[in-house]
């Protein structure tokens, strides 16, 4: 019996089963929320309005991957656990009654600052639009006004979604996001031409996803009983712990987030269309990271807070080193793909209407530098887990802190030469010493070691991406060629590369020893 099979017959059950299902349905939502860019770049392209709702949409939507999905989940999820191992319904409810409590009066407190301050967000969120003194600010502040709500009802529903998560209901919250992008569809197909400025209508389009999704997600709840009836709870000890873990946490898991919006702020100040390549080179980087490294951490986070709370460390580390090679399976060949494949993904996906050749171009260079860091985007979500399990949230804010100043160094060097892909870029290599300093310190605390088969397992890795790359940089073509081809033969072509690429890799694996029962978790 090898290593790396004694690892993987030991390793926690179902683990994978529940990946596969919020990957399944985290993919429905990726794969939507492609056609919905693919339909606002072809009705929007890269125009300074375009540009304006970008900004408008990244507001809020940064500040819900920060505090809900980020800190409050991190926080709330771990505590939730614990109640839910060691306590009675009774308990839980009154602790989930009283943080929606909590949470809900917060929330809308920030909502009334935010749409009250719209203009003073869009001018620190982009300072270059309003330096323009144009009207590219304008529109950004008044779609804020309306996007900013977004924020709380977004945050209520991945409030609802953590709950889920934390009885295994996984589904639910990862095809709730689905709701957006055919809202968004649909405004920016039927709504748009009923305003006098179009793209005013993907702005409502927001605020209405934003409520259809809270209520999606309520009759789920029902059904465990619990669902949220806000009451006061400032003083209860399980709100003020949450509390206590949600402050630091707000930057150690979602320094990739803050990153991006530095992006945004310094491409504020480049050629226009420099904030709408790097929001579209985004998507695609986000669509493997979304689809599996988030799904793995969303998965892993209440496996590990309930073996924190069981006293299991030995089942703790075989959790967390399934989760790092799973993230590197997937994570590795992604980041090849998108690499070798950049100009002819963008294109297939993006070149339609508005959207140029020098779009696509300009996109394609900063997906690439999007891409390098791939594997550090999602090892990060994988490993932070490993600190908020424990109801650690200091050390990856003091990680969070150094990768953030660490950026913008590179940022300020990068963005010279290289304009926009430099601030891709940047946020590539810090995202490197993010991870690494994460993982450096859940090895000091005990909580990771390899586990038998790293070996094999790396040259396993290496030789499949490495066929893998070799046949995609064979079969692809030149990017002219993709540029003058109609939407079916991008169709043909790029279906061939992705499908002949994934055999490839599949094929390689399972000649060098890679069997299912080694990939169960």
């Amino acid at each position: 019996m090898s290593s790396t099979q004694t690892q993987a017959e030991k390793s926690p059950p179902g683990l994978l089963r529940s990946s596969a299902v919020v990957g399944v349905m985290t993919m429905l939502s990726r794969v939507l929320g492609l056609v919905r860019d693919v339909v606002i770049a072809g009705y929007f392209g890269a125009s300074g309005s375009a540009d304006a709702f970008f900004v408008a949409f990244k507001i809020p939507n940064f500040l819900r991957r920060l505090f809900a999905e980020g800190a409050f989940s991190q926080a709330f999820v771990p505590v939730l656990s614990e109640y839910r191992s060691q306590r009675d319904l009774q308990a839980v409810q009154q602790l989930v009654y009283r943080v929606s409590g909590t949470l809900g009066s917060i929330l809308v407190a920030v909502t009334l600052l935010g749409v009250l301050g719209a203009p003073l967000l869009a001018a620190l969120f982009a300072p270059g639009f309003y330096m323009d003194a144009g009207d590219k600010f304008d529109l950004a502040a008044e779609m804020l006004r309306i996007t900013f709500p977004y924020l709380a009802l977004i945050s209520l529903t991945a409030f609802c979604g953590a709950i889920l998560n934390a009885y295994g209901r996984f589904a639910v919250p990862a095809f709730t996001p689905v709701l957006l992008n055919l809202t968004l569809i649909f405004s920016a197909v039927v709504l748009s031409p009923q305003f006098e400025t179009p793209i005013m209508a993907l702005a409502w389009g927001v605020f209405m996803a934003g409520a259809l999704q809270l209520l999606f997600q309520l009759p789920f709840l029902a059904r465990l009983q619990l669902v949220p009836v806000p009451r006061r709870g400032w003083k209860d000890e399980g709100v003020q712990r949450i509390m206590k873990l949600m402050l630091p946490a707000l930057f150690g898991v979602s320094v990739a987030q803050i990153n991006l919006l530095l992006d945004t702020v310094l491409a504020s100040f480049l050629q226009t269309g420099s904030v709408s390549w790097l929001y579209y080179s985004d998507r695609l980087s986000e669509l493997p990271l979304g689809v599996f490294g988030i799904a793995i951490a969303t998965v892993i986070l209440p496996s590990l807070s309930r073996k924190h709370a069981e006293q299991s460390p030995e089942h703790f580390r075989k959790t967390l080193d399934w989760a790092v090679r799973m993230v590197l399976l997937i994570g590795v060949p992604a980041a090849v793909a998108l690499v070798v494949l950049a100009e002819e993904l963008l294109t297939t996906l993006f070149h339609y209407g508005s959207m140029t050749d020098l779009d696509i171009e300009m996109s394609a260079r900063s997906l690439r530098a999007y891409a390098i860091g791939l594997v550090a985007f999602m090892l990060i979500k994988v490993l932070a887990t490993g600190f908020f399990a424990r109801q650690d949230t200091k050390t990856p804010v003091k990680v969070a802190v150094q990768a953030m100043a660490t950026n913008m160094v590179f940022n300020l060097i990068l963005i010279w030469p290289l304009a926009h892909a430099g601030l891709a870029l940047a946020t590539a290599l810090s995202a490197f010493m993010n991870a690494g300093l994460l993982l450096r310190g859940l090895i000091k605390d005990g909580v990771f070691n390899r586990q038998p088969g790293w070996g094999i397992f790396a040259l396993r890795l290496l030789l499949a991406n490495a066929a893998l790359g070799g046949l995609l940089f064979w079969l692809s073509r030149p990017s002219s060629d993709w540029l003058a081809a109609d939407v079916w033969q991008r169709g043909v072509w790029m279906a061939t590369l992705v499908f002949g690429g994934l055999a490839v890799y599949v094929i390689v694996l399972v000649v060098a020893g890679v069997r299912p029962r080694h990939l169960r978790g």
